[in-house]
């Protein structure tokens, strides 16, 4: 089994954190390919940066399915591109936000979310509501740039475990889902540090892939997922035409 673990971003050491992540809970047999996007943001703070995610997203999903991928993880806690992946792809599309949500809803029933930056905190939780969690689960920002997670001489890591206390006291969380898939190499020390479930959307979202690709299934094509209708588009796009993604 192949799985293609893509970080819609373009900085090339996050996808190596990723790919660790990925490849520790992968089955013996699941070869998981690494993949960073070619163009785009460095890294993906709030709704402006998305949008732009997702051209080089779409690029990189065509590629591994033609290179025989099984299924797609798109590691970026915003589900960036997600509903687009899964219209275009012939094969599973799993966005790490939903899988560590919905893993999470199986061992606990009140959590936290602790992201970034405060505007990636409003669209998380805005998906928190959409994937039916809103009841159950809280959304805070530790206030920390994404690429500062990488930097040792930042305080990125002492916020994070700050307003993961607070989740703890305050939201009287009963495990902490990291909504970043740059903190994903922070899980088992935190597990550690804190006793409780530390939930990483990367890990969980590799393990969901493997699940669906083992009982021969994928995403539904009519409907919302059906695939895009071929037509012309226009100017500096005409490369994102569903015909011409599929040739």
């Amino acid at each position: 089994m192949k799985i293609a673990v893509i970080n819609p971003n373009t900085t090339a050491s996050m996808t190596a954190t990723i790919a660790d992540a990925a490849r520790r809970v992968a089955h013996d047999g699941t070869e998981i390919l690494a993949i960073t996007s070619s163009m785009g943001p460095v890294s993906i703070e709030g709704y402006y940066d998305e949008v732009f995610a997702v051209p080089g997203l779409l690029v990189e999903i065509v590629k591994a399915e033609r290179e025989g991928a099984d299924a797609i993880v798109i590691a970026c806690f915003d589900d960036t591109g997600l509903d687009a992946a899964r219209a275009l792809a012939g094969i599973p599309v799993i966005g790490i936000c939903e899988a560590a949500l919905s893993a999470t809803s199986f061992i606990a029933q009140r959590f936290s979310v602790v992201t970034t930056m405060e505007r990636s905190r409003l669209p998380v939780e805005h998906l928190v509501h959409r994937y039916g969690m809103g009841s159950r689960c809280k959304v805070r920002a530790a206030d920390v740039p994404v690429l500062s997670l990488e930097d040792p001489n930042s305080n990125a890591r002492d916020r994070l475990r700050s307003e993961i206390s607070a989740a703890l006291k305050d939201d009287r969380a009963e495990a902490i889902v990291l909504g970043c898939a740059g903190m994903a190499d922070l899980t088992a020390s935190l597990r550690q540090e804190f006793g409780v479930p530390v939930i990483d959307g990367v890990a969980a979202a590799v393990k969901q892939a493997e699940s669906l690709v083992a009982q021969g299934l994928s995403t539904a094509k009519r409907g919302a997922y059906a695939s895009p209708v071929h037509k012309a588009y226009g100017g500096e796009l005409a490369r994102f035409a569903p015909q011409a993604m599929e040739a």
